[in-house]
């Protein structure tokens, strides 16, 4: 008796793969290509743990899912039909290229004997425009080969340098039918390393040589510390050694506020007086972006000693000389630095981190009178600090702007300690527009924590629409805090301080945002008096609805952005 076939077509495919690489949530806009595969989780994708969540903008879907990626440190996905869909994917795509964000984008391709017939939706060589912000690009025609692509595209996502891949799918394999007995889903572990390469013993013994030896040690903790999961080996090995530790914007919450290391973010107050003077570096899965001064003179020397840790090895020695270049995965090496430095004596005490230690204090009293100031409007400075005072001390916090993102760094372990993975922040791109969305996917990832977003009124009105997402979706204590000064706040800044104050184009009209917000089912409020911002938020987490406080502000220049501006970043 012939066996009977179970036959699939390549919408199930597809979401057997993803559901095989633990995928929970695919963040997008339907479109006719993908009929099969939204089928699939109808009949039974939804039951074994997968679900779409509609978007009002592929950009905004991009966006959520780069903020699912960074709070759970696994790949997120979205989609967007063929053509425009695809198109609108990309600026969402390009923010989580500029972060090393692992992200699984999505898109169809038109039938194949359409492609040249100018179809519907056709003729965009799709692969093409994604390979500037993708690490990998995959086209997929026939419905068998999908499982094979799909593992090819997370191994490529999570491997190495992470960042953002591209999987095009034709209809012809949307459409096309297999007998799931002759489909091969493989683990995990059957197809990519799941254990990250370790680090020479001699390499090892260098590094910590160089640390002993120097005077001024100092630990630069980067988005590889994040994204490797290492921030406890890396508070052990300062807290054994007594190194200070300052981090990149990728890298806050990496180590606590409680540790005696701890230093601050960036290159702003103590952090400049220790890239500066420091004698031996160890950069953690750091750049040396803008934000790092560029690893240039004045902010750091050239006479430094560095060693430089990277799972990528085109990072190594890019900004700056080293002394000691090191390809690997963060967690390892300091596993393996713990393992070697408990051989020798912990440090009971360090002068240089005192001192350092010492100005941060300062630095952050004199911060606090400056912010405590009740003036109307309220100055930017005050409404960062009430924020930053009132969240939870687990919350996830989004910044989304020019110079609200600058004051809101300023001050941002000042008060509570930030969580590893909980402070999201588009630094390489400095992608505008991403609160709203950002929050949504933060909250699907954390759904117990209260998710904050801090916003510059330009741009949180570029995906504005998708608080009715966040109203549809029914999240709670997800709040969007916007600091309303009725200007392109940076560019305005900068017509400021090298134009003559000649405006243009950089003042905004009245907008009531709480209005706006009503209007799509949140809770609006708007806040004038600095001393009702505190008792506002309280009523935003209480309200059972997604919440926007347009909080008024006064346009001001921060400290930082008149620092870029020096350095020409502007």
């Amino acid at each position: 008796m012939e066996e009977k076939k179970n036959v699939i077509n390549g919408g199930d495919v597809l979401i057997k793969c993803l559901l095989k690489e633990n995928v929970k949530y695919m963040f997008g806009i339907p479109g006719g290509q993908f009929l099969n595969m939204y089928d699939a989780i109808y009949k039974w994708g939804k039951d074994q743990g997968i679900q779409t969540v509609l978007f009002r903008h592929e950009q905004a879907a991009a966006h959520a899912a780069d903020a699912y990626a960074r709070v759970t440190n696994t790949p997120g996905v979205c989609f967007g039909t063929a053509g425009p869909g695809a198109v609108d994917l990309v600026p969402g795509v390009n923010a989580a290229w500029g972060d090393n964000i692992p992200l699984i984008a999505i898109v169809p391709q038109v039938i194949s004997k359409y492609q040249d017939s100018f179809s519907l939706q056709s003729g965009l060589d799709q692969v093409t425009m994604f390979k500037p912000i993708t690490k990998y690009q995959k086209s997929v025609l026939k419905v068998e080969k999908i499982p094979d692509a799909v593992q090819k595209c997370f191994r490529e996502a999570i491997g190495g340098r992470p960042r953002p891949v591209l999987l095009e799918i034709y209809e012809d394999a949307f459409l096309g039918e297999i007998d799931e007995k002759e489909l091969l889903i493989l683990d995990a572990e059957n197809y990519r390393a799941i254990e990250q390469p370790g680090i020479s013993n001699e390499s090892i013994i260098k590094s910590l040589d160089l640390l002993l030896k120097a005077e001024k040690p100092l630990i630069i903790s980067g988005g590889g510390v994040s994204r490797a999961g290492a921030w406890k080996e890396l508070q052990e090995f300062a807290e054994y050694l007594l190194i200070p530790v300052i981090t990149t914007i990728m890298g806050i919450g990496t180590i606590p506020n409680k540790s005696k290391c701890l230093i601050g973010a960036s290159i702003a107050g103590p952090s400049l007086k220790a890239a500066a003077e420091s004698d031996v570096i160890l950069a953690l899965g750091c750049r040396f972006s803008y934000a790092m001064g560029h690893g240039d003179e004045p902010f750091w020397k050239n006479s430094q000693k560095m060693i430089q840790v990277d799972i990528d090895p085109s990072i190594i020695g890019r900004a700056k000389p080293i002394s000691l270049g090191i390809v690997g995965d963060c967690k390892l090496f300091l596993k393996q630095m713990l393992d070697e430095v408990k051989k020798t004596n912990k440090v009971e005490k360090r002068e240089w981190l005192e001192d350092l230690t010492e100005i941060r204090k300062n630095t952050i009293d004199t911060s606090i009178k400056k912010s405590s100031k009740d003036k109307i409007p309220i100055i930017p400075k005050r409404m960062i600090k009430d924020v930053l005072e009132w969240i939870d001390e687990d919350a996830i916090l989004i910044i989304d702007g020019g110079d609200i993102a600058c004051y809101a760094i300023e001050q941002i372990d000042f008060y509570k300690s930030r969580e590893p993975l909980s402070t999201l922040q588009t630094v390489g791109m400095g992608q505008l527009g991403v609160s709203v969305p950002y929050g949504i996917g933060a909250k699907l990832a954390k759904p117990d924590k209260q998710v904050v977003t801090i916003s510059g009124d330009g741009s949180f009105m570029i995906n504005i629409q998708d608080l009715e997402t966040a109203a549809r979706l029914g999240l709670n204590n997800l709040i969007y805090v916007i600091g309303n000064n009725n200007a392109w706040g940076m560019i305005k800044s900068g017509q400021k301080l090298f134009m003559g104050k000649r405006y243009i184009d950089v003042d905004l009209p009245e907008f009531d945002y709480a209005k706006c917000a009503e209007g799509f089912g949140c809770y609006g409020e708007v806040v004038t008096d600095p001393n009702e911002l505190k008792p506002a938020l309280d009523r935003a987490k209480n309200s059972g609805k997604p919440a926007i406080l347009d909080v008024k502000i006064t346009f001001d220049t921060p400290d930082a952005t008149k620092l870029m501006g020096s350095m020409g970043i502007l």
